[in-house]
């Protein structure tokens, strides 16, 4: 990996740190994270995996596609989505595009899924939620109420792995 390219003549690029501030780290480099740090790691994932998967519903809902192809599609756009914020900044830190890949696969892979299964089983699990259009309430309680659970969830889990180097942690190494 090249990490020369990793700051502009000592300039520190915020765009590419923002929403990954904070990560404390005890002395030798994989101690306990701060709840902060995780919190911002999972608001940063919630953000992707939200955009993902609101473009997923109204795209498989505005073609009239049933409920499986629709959240097939949900799913994948919440990855592309949640994958590309890291993506983006860690290439703005002067990253190559490969390299810039496998962190943002590294950092996002276990936050997303976990964030996506907790989320989706919600939804599925709310009486009437999988057969309401865009229009109903019970569409957005059901979907929101199902981001707020993941986020619960989620960020216990982003805390254990930035405690150990790991998830969003990796991103730190380029900025």
């Amino acid at each position: 990996m090249d990490h020369s390219a990793h700051h502009d003549g000592g300039a520190h690029d915020h765009a590419a740190h923002e929403g990954h501030a904070d990560h404390s780290m005890a002395p030798g480099g994989h101690g306990g994270a701060s709840w902060g740090s995780a919190v911002k790691a999972t608001l940063h994932c919630l953000t992707g995996c939200a955009i993902g998967e609101i473009l997923g519903m109204v795209v498989g809902t505005a073609l009239r596609w049933g409920n499986a192809p629709t959240m097939v599609l949900a799913i994948a756009l919440a990855f592309v989505f949640g994958y590309s914020f890291t993506l983006f900044a860690v290439r703005r830190a002067g990253l190559d595009l490969r390299s810039a890949i496998k962190v943002a696969l590294a950092a996002d892979t276990v936050s997303i899924a976990v964030m996506e299964l907790v989320d989706n089983a919600i939804i599925a699990l709310t009486p009437g939620a999988m057969d309401a259009h865009l229009s109903d309430g019970l569409f957005w309680s059901a979907l929101l109420g199902g981001f707020a659970v993941a986020f619960l969830i989620t960020t216990p889990v982003n805390k254990w792995m930035i405690g150990r180097g790991k998830g969003h942690a990796v991103v730190h190494a380029y900025h």
